[in-house]
């Protein structure tokens, strides 16, 4: 695997990554009740998913452009890790939300 591919590979893996990490402590600042913390972490997973997202755009524009990407495991699991940290973080913001809407029931 060339420099190139590798490099796309890891940003893929390293940003889906963060944001899965990110989402999951948000899930941990909500359980303690810390909400702004919480949404602070969601911020950064989403930037997180941003960057990874850039990535796989990159990808993409080079693809329509004729720029064949070759699909191997490698590939294949960058985008594992990506999908998995979308939906983590889309079940974290789901999580949360509940979270603070029981905290506001228990205060009434």
């Amino acid at each position: 695997m060339d420099d190139e591919r590798m490099a796309v590979v890891m940003g893929l893996i390293m940003h889906g990554g963060n944001a899965k990490g990110q989402a999951f402590q948000a899930i941990q600042f909500a359980k303690a009740g810390q909400f702004d913390e919480a949404d602070e972490a969601l911020v950064a997973a989403n930037q997180e998913l941003k960057e990874a997202h850039d990535v796989q755009t990159d990808m993409l524009t080079k693809e329509a452009q004729g720029e064949h990407t070759e699909v191997d495991l490698y590939m294949v699991h960058g985008q594992d890790h990506l999908m998995n940290a979308i939906t983590f973080r889309d079940m974290a913001v789901e999580l949360i939300a509940l979270m603070k809407r029981v905290q506001a029931l228990e205060e009434k």
